[in-house]
């Protein structure tokens, strides 16, 4: 007599309950920095959290209808961070002759949950990713180049990382990531076996082939470029560190860590040596109170040391006193209001999105599934490191935007895509296999759909 096996619960309504407790945060956050600045509710305070909470919902019901067995976690998550950000933003334009970009946020929230719901409805499978390799790949090496193009490239704060066609600006890195995750995903797959081979051991350390090096020298030669050309460590860190955690993931060789992290720290030196930017970038870190220099992560320190154990409270700070407290220097100015408290429950919410992208990595059944999931997890985990790595002077400030938080259109709708990417995932990998109907994968994908 067959015995039949249960299938995995979908989890909907768990996250339709952390849905309403994270928009019922955000809310309560929001109406607590009104009454602190004005003694009265924000005037947009149903309008504005009234649309916050619709674009949640909205999806919400969009992974029931097109991806009932995606992970339940992050969609609250990605909700709580997102909606903390609009908080903190609205603060900020409070203050006295700072622009009003919490609307804008808002409509930048909708335009990324808008993305991502069309990702779901529109990408069932996400190893149908795989047969644009290579235009994935084009694609995100020429958006990186973009900046440098005459006309539309524009240099801000020391960095050449932005366009600007018809009064519209975007920073290209941040869709790049995504599209050059998923060429490396693919890449991976394919040749991993070939990359695992050991050459030759040196101090007891297996070595790969020469001839397999030239992936990870044309990465180095790329992530070279745009710190040179473009003055921006915090995408040339980001796009190599990508690059070598999901080799080594691939290959389970160490020896590529070891390679990596001292072809990364040869070509910073080199530019050290060369970029005055990049020189003034490593002064401020070693003593950002040093005079003729700018004082902004000075600011931010004593921001985040006025704010102590607790914070000084939503709205009753002044983290507007640090330059672009709302995007860079985002995370100083939650250490200042919520405190190192809130602070670390920021970061611990950090960290279950890389955990869960990370646990979904685990769950898929295919390796594509395996090395996305697990690129775009250790991107958003590099990336807040870098961010408040940069803030807090573990390491020098490199201008990245916190993931959701920070002011920025470009990030937020690169990030809600990633989680999109992580859910779509995450649903093939829970979803019961007499559910799944691949068609037209790749032959690698396929024999695994085959044999399990």
């Amino acid at each position: 007599m067959k015995t039949k096996i249960a299938a995995p619960k979908t989890r909907r309504n768990t996250e339709l309950v952390l849905l309403v407790v994270a928009v019922a945060i955000v809310l309560v956050a929001y109406a607590n920095v009104g009454l602190a600045v004005n003694n009265s509710l924000p005037v947009d305070f149903y309008t504005l959290g009234g649309g916050f909470a619709v674009v949640s919902f909205v999806f919400h019901l969009a992974l029931r209808w097109k991806a009932a067995y995606a992970d339940p976690v992050l969609l609250p998550i990605v909700t709580l961070l997102n909606g903390l950000g609009l908080v903190m933003i609205h603060r900020i334009d409070l203050a006295p002759g700072s622009p009003h970009a919490a609307p804008k946020q808002l409509m930048w929230t909708a335009v990324g949950a808008a993305a991502a719901v069309a990702l779901i409805f529109f990408v069932p499978d996400h190893r149908r990713l795989r047969r644009y390799t290579f235009i994935f790949g084009l694609a995100g090496f020429i958006l990186l180049l973009t900046p440098l193009m005459p006309g539309i490239g524009r240099n801000i704060n020391g960095s050449r990382v932005w366009i600007v066609v018809g009064g519209f600006s975007f920073q290209p890195s941040e869709i790049a990531k995504i599209l050059i995750t998923i060429f490396f995903a693919s890449y991976l797959v394919q040749t991993r076996d070939a990359l695992s081979l050991v050459g030759r051991r040196v101090l007891g350390l297996p070595l790969p082939r020469a001839r397999d090096m030239g992936p990870i020298l044309i990465a180095w030669i790329a992530s070279l470029g745009v710190l040179v050309f473009e003055s921006d460590l915090g995408t040339s860190l980001l796009f190599f560190g990508l690059f070598v955690g999901m080799l080594y993931v691939a290959t389970e060789r160490r020896s590529w860590i070891v390679i990596g992290l001292g072809l990364f720290l040869a070509g910073t030196y080199v530019a050290y040596l060369l970029f005055a930017h990049f020189q003034e970038r490593v002064s401020l870190w070693l003593d950002p109170f040093q005079p003729g220099l700018s004082d902004q992560i000075a600011k931010g320190l004593m921001g985040m040391a006025a704010g102590g154990m607790f914070g000084t409270g939503l709205g009753q700070g002044h983290p507007e006193l640090t330059y672009f407290a709302n995007s860079d220097f985002i995370i100083p100015s939650f250490g200042e209001e919520l405190g190192l408290v809130g602070l670390c429950a920021i970061l611990v919410l950090y960290g279950l999105i890389v955990e869960r992208g990370l646990r979904t990595g685990v769950a898929s059944r295919d390796g594509f599934g395996k090395l996305l999931a697990t690129g775009l997890a250790f991107s958003m985990a590099l990336q807040v490191f870098v961010v408040v790595g940069g803030v807090t002077r573990v390491i020098p400030l490199t201008g990245l935007t916190t993931p959701f938080l920070s002011a920025g259109g470009s990030s937020l709708l690169a990030n809600w895509v990633i989680i999109a990417i992580l859910l779509r995932i995450s649903d093939h990998a829970r979803r019961p296999t007499s559910e799944d109907r691949p068609e037209n994968l790749g032959s690698d994908d396929t024999q695994v759909v085959k044999t399990r």
